[in-house]
């Protein structure tokens, strides 16, 4: 006899729940695909975008280049080469639209220029606004800011190869302007406290650590590495005039991306030959130009040397050997009116009384050094009075001694300031040299609102 369970089927049930969890899994799976598909959208506005920065970008530092473009076809002696800009005093405008990228997307760059034709220590900025529009969407928009300065020997107050070092506890660098009308035939502007500017320079195209040691040492102007950013002990500064107060170290007068090539000169063959000069004697006829070659000049003593006119000194003497030298109380003497231009190969060491140069502007007295072995030269100027001189020496170790005021520019392998003494960058040196071009001493990009806002108003209404 078949006995008959009492209980339910259950196959009904079961049925159930299995069309219950197929349909849990299709909508997990719908949506993770609705998921995957989204973040595939997502991703794709995310590249779009990225692309349109990059080419914002990439139009942004093209209209900074139509900028500079005009700004050395200028220095080439190119009429016309602001025509199509707007100026107005010093500034200049410029928009370039018709740019037109792929799927209807649009472009343009407005350019803005503070000084369009820069004098002295004047370094110009440029400022360029770009814009992608892709339709229906907002812009893409990228702003840059480029600083330029003149490409010249003495384009900066002390430059180094390897590094730059301030040793004294009472040192200084700011800078002034012995030419501020670049007319030759008005009188030269001597240094003092109140033609005193905050362009004076320290740079070094090394990347290590030790490039710049501002230690304690106070730079009313600009430094700028290679890569590391300089050291500054607790009584040093790096500040400028529009530098809130209280701010030791201002970090827009800092930059770690510098570099600057170091071309090799070569001393005259010619120049009339003479003996080594090694006691009292004048050199030179006043108001003529004059070229000398010869192995060397040692003063000792009392000795003095006075230039007279304008004076080339060709130094003979080879690397290791001393070109020039000077101790005791002996003296090199440039009265007023006349000036020296003096290339050596050897080692300078001023010592005694020193240089005394009555002229205002440093380039009565230039050293070129022609060593070209690394590290092959050594420039030594030391005294307490005011030392008035250029110096390019890219292969020199080059140091300062004393407790006066060296005014001018130096460019060495490596620069060492001991003492006390206070370097005054002379900026008519920027435009030393015939048609001397502007290059790119600093550029970033202005993504804060905080950095944009001084500039936004330059580009409304046009």
């Amino acid at each position: 006899m078949r006995r008959h369970s009492s209980s339910p089927d259950r196959r009904p049930r079961e049925r159930g729940a299995i069309l219950i969890v197929t349909l849990l899994v299709a909508a997990f799976i719908a949506l993770a695909l609705g998921s995957y598909l989204s973040l595939n959208l997502s991703s794709a506005r995310l590249a779009y975008r990225s692309y349109h920065a990059s080419t914002a970008f990439n139009l942004a530092e093209a209209g900074a280049e139509e900028a500079l473009w005009s700004f050395n076809r200028t220095a080439a002696g190119t009429t016309g080469a602001w025509d199509g800009w707007t100026t107005s005093g010093t500034q200049a405008w410029r928009k370039f639209t018709d740019f037109t990228l792929n799927a209807n997307t649009t472009g343009w760059v407005k350019v803005y220029v503070d000084h369009q034709n820069p004098t002295g220590g004047v370094r110009p900025k440029i400022v360029a606004l770009s814009s992608i529009e892709p339709p229906g969407e907002a812009p893409v928009i990228k702003m840059l800011e480029v600083t330029l300065q003149h490409r010249s020997f003495f384009a900066g107050g002390l430059v180094a190869k390897r590094s730059v070092e301030f040793r004294g506890n009472n040192t200084s660098v700011d800078s002034w302007d012995s030419d501020p009308d670049r007319n030759p035939a008005t009188a030269s502007v001597p240094y003092s406290a109140t033609v005193r500017q905050d362009h004076g320079s320290v740079a070094s195209t090394s990347v290590l650590n030790a490039a710049v040691s501002v230690n304690q040492a106070n730079v009313w102007g600009y430094v700028s590495t290679g890569g590391a950013l300089p050291e500054v002990g607790s009584n040093g500064s790096i500040r400028g005039r529009n530098t809130p107060e209280g701010v030791a170290i201002d970090p827009s007068r800092v930059s770690t991306d510098f570099n600057a090539d170091f071309p090799t000169v070569k001393a005259p063959t010619d120049g009339t030959p003479i003996a080594a000069i090694n006691n009292t004697t004048t050199l030179g006829t006043a108001g003529l130009a004059t070229k000398w070659r010869c192995p060397g000049v040692a003063l000792a003593g009392n000795d003095t040397l006075t230039i007279r006119g304008v004076v080339t000194l060709i130094l003979t003497a080879g690397s290791g050997s001393d070109a020039l030298t000077l101790t005791g109380k002996s003296e090199l003497i440039i009265p007023p009116g006349s000036s020296l231009v003096l290339y050596a190969e050897g080692d300078v060491k001023i010592a005694g009384n020193g240089i005394t140069n009555a002229n205002a502007a440093p380039l009565s007295f230039i050293v070129w050094g022609v060593n070209t072995s690394n590290a092959g030269q050594e420039i030594q100027l030391a005294g307490n009075g005011a030392l008035k001189a250029v110096v390019y020496a890219p292969n020199a170790a080059v140091t300062i001694n004393g407790n006066g005021d060296a005014m001018g520019s130096i460019i060495a392998d490596t620069i060492t300031l001991t003492g006390n003494a206070a370097f005054h960058y002379d900026e008519a040196l920027i435009d030393y040299g015939p048609n001397q071009p502007l290059g790119v001493t600093r550029w970033r990009e202005l993504t804060s609102a905080q950095a944009r806002a001084p500039y936004l108003p330059k580009f409304q209404g046009w």
